[in-house]
């Protein structure tokens, strides 16, 4: 079966600013608190805070339709809305950058990985800033998969600090209707 499925997968990813901030104008108990968060997110592995089949357009970080089932058509895309946290900051000339690999597999009930790409997206975003508020939306478009029960492992590698993070995501695709 791995010969029958075409895997697409396209993304699109979105930061916003709330992040490592100045310390200089920010008052004593909340710089502490940043401190306290900064030391926190270094030490944590790759983790995710969303992670989900969604409906609709993604419109910006947490602004999303979670799907209200994992039930898919024959042929229909696979749309996974994503938060990641604890990932890493590289520094820039001008900030910092975070920088996600994306790999993903499907497996059937027993475990068998039936496709699989590894780097199939380069996920990013640049500011002046450590920014926490980062997602990702991937559309997945496979076609050859039978109906039946499945499992979508989706894996971020971060270039800046070497974690590895992943998320399951069970699935059916349904039968076709029959026509009478």
């Amino acid at each position: 079966m791995r010969h029958l499925l075409a895997g697409v997968a396209l993304l699109t990813v979105g930061a916003t600013c709330a992040a490592a901030q100045d310390t200089a104008t920010v008052p004593p108990a909340l710089a502490s608190a940043y401190e306290r968060l900064d030391a926190a997110w270094a030490e944590a592995p790759l983790g995710f805070t969303a992670a989900t089949f969604v409906s609709g357009d993604v419109t910006g970080y947490g602004q999303y339709t979670p799907r209200a089932d994992a039930v898919f058509a024959a042929g229909e895309p696979l749309v996974v809305y994503a938060e990641p946290v604890g990932f890493g900051h590289a520094a820039t000339d001008d900030g910092f950058r975070v920088a996600l690999a994306a790999d993903y597999e499907i497996l059937n009930p027993s475990g068998q990985v039936l496709a699989s790409q590894s780097g199939f997206a380069e996920l990013g975003a640049r500011a002046r800033v450590k920014i926490r508020e980062f997602h990702t939306t991937l559309r997945f478009a496979f076609e050859g998969l039978r109906p039946g029960d499945y499992r979508l492992v989706t894996r971020l590698r971060d270039t800046a600090s070497d974690k590895t993070g992943s998320f399951v995501l069970p699935f059916t695709v349904k039968a076709a209707a029959q026509a009478n």
